[in-house]
């Protein structure tokens, strides 16, 4: 008899928590939306689990009213094999330049066909994709995406085996270089994460994510998420959340590693690294 609500996580993506602070001034739909793969740390988040949860919720206390459960696997998908069928979720976010594709996306919807989920359009106009989206449909990216989804179900495992491999290896190669300098902020015992991800803070006042990342001279980095690049001064609330320090998340460094990196790209980053915070600690740094 109460009020249909969202329910969500505090470490979703701002194209889902913002989307959901909207719906709740309008008062909407009863939905549970939990990310997949944390975009930040990595971490991925027991969805199949919290399915069955709102599953036996529902039989509990006899809902009539099914509770929706999506969730956004922009980051997981490429990097460990997901299974929508297996997860049981209703809706499931893909998209493609995360795994090598153009930048489109698309949405899974459980039983669309057989009305089984709904699905209703956001804008009107046309008969295009069974009328739920208005448009001619970008047949060049569709085909890409479709075959850098194939890409992905033929060679997963291989891709999950390779990413796993380079980026322990920077995080072993940071231990060894910085010692207590270093701070893992995606690393908790019981909470795997996907292959390519390692966010770290080197401590020290002079080593904030933003000034690490202007002085490297020969790669690239992020502080966080690429969408919230205008706000670099602020930690991250994702690091916030899950219980680092402000101090420490201040210093965050979000790295990630790619299909064709290798061990030697690793020794280049880690030397331009070395020499980064060897010039912003010196005596004659500001």
């Amino acid at each position: 008899g109460g009020r249909p609500h969202v329910i969500i996580t505090n470490l979703e993506h701002d194209s889902v928590s913002l989307t959901v602070q909207k719906m709740e001034e309008q008062g909407k739909i009863v939905l549970v939306s939990v990310m997949l793969a944390n975009n930040e740390t990595g971490i991925i988040q027991p969805v199949g689990e919290i399915v069955m949860v709102v599953r036996r919720y529902e039989k509990e206390c006899n809902k009539k009213r099914r509770i929706y459960v999506h969730t956004d696997a922009a980051q997981a998908l490429g990097k460990i094999p997901v299974d929508a069928t297996e997860l049981g979720v209703d809706y499931l976010t893909i998209v493609g330049h995360k795994f090598y594709g153009p930048r489109v996306g698309a949405l899974f919807v459980r039983g669309l066909e057989q009305r089984e989920t709904p699905l209703y359009p956001m804008l009107y106009g046309g008969g295009q994709e069974r009328g739920h989206r208005p448009g001619t449909e970008n047949t060049g990216m569709i085909a890409g995406l479709g075959k850098a989804a194939e890409l992905v179900a033929d060679h997963v495992e291989e891709y999950q085996s390779h990413l796993s491999s380079v980026r322990d290896y920077l995080e072993e190669q940071l231990h060894a270089q910085f010692a207590d300098q270093v701070h893992f902020n995606g690393r908790f015992d019981g909470s795997p994460r996907i292959p390519n991800t390692c966010n770290v803070s080197l401590l020290g006042p002079k080593l904030q994510g933003n000034r690490v990342v202007s002085a490297l001279e020969r790669c690239q980095a992020s502080v966080g998420a690429a969408c919230h690049s205008h706000a670099v001064s602020r930690p991250s609330p994702i690091l916030l959340a899950v219980g680092v320090p402000e101090a420490v998340a201040v210093n965050a460094l979000r790295l990630s590693v790619g299909r064709e990196t290798v061990k030697e790209d690793i020794d280049t980053f880690l030397e331009d690294l070395k020499n980064t915070v060897a010039k912003l600690t010196s005596s004659s740094a500001q």
